[in-house]
C-alpha cells in the first residue's frame, strides 16, 4: 500500500469514528443514525484543509463559499448544517467538545438530519475538523 493510501485510510477511519460517536449520542436519545455521504465528506475535508491552509477558523472565510455553497458544489442537494472545531486530538475529544456546545449539540441531535460527512485535516495548530449534515 502506498504511503498516500495509508494516510488516506487512517484519515477515513478517524472521520468514521467521529460518525460512530455521533450516532452513539443520537442512539442515547432514540434518534436514527446518520449515514455517511461521501459528498458531504468531500465538502468537510475541503473546508478543514482550507481553514488550515489559510489560517482562519470560521464557517466561511472572507470571500469564500458558505457551508451550504460548499455542500451544494460537492453535489449534495439538501444541506442542513455544519460544525467545526480545531485542536482536539481524537474523535472522542472533538465529539465531546461539540456535545458541550449548545449549537453544535443541536446539529448532532437534529432529528430531521439524515446524512453526515466528516473531514479532518492534520496539520499545524490542528487537527482541523468539519462536520457537514444533510437532509
Amino acid at each position: 500500500m502506498a504511503v498516500g493510501s495509508s494516510r488516506d485510510l487512517v484519515r477515513a477511519r478517524t472521520e468514521d469514528k467521529v460518525v460512530q460517536l455521533v450516532n452513539a449520542e443520537r442512539a442515547k436519545r432514540r434518534l436514527h443514525p446518520l449515514t455517511i455521504d461521501e459528498r458531504l465528506r468531500r465538502a468537510a475535508r475541503w473546508h478543514s484543509a482550507d481553514m488550515a491552509r489559510r489560517g482562519f477558523f470560521a464557517h466561511q472565510a472572507t470571500r469564500g463559499p458558505s457551508p451550504f455553497e460548499r455542500m451544494l458544489a460537492a453535489g449534495f442537494e439538501e444541506p442542513g448544517g455544519e460544525n467545526i472545531a480545531a485542536g482536539q486530538q481524537t474523535p472522542a475529544a472533538v465529539v465531546r467538545a461539540w456535545m458541550q456546545s449548545i449549537p453544535h449539540r443541536a446539529n448532532i441531535l437534529h432529528a430531521e438530519f439524515q446524512h453526515i460527512g466528516v473531514g479532518v485535516h492534520i496539520g499545524p495548530d490542528g487537527p482541523w475538523w468539519t462536520q457537514n449534515f444533510g437532509y
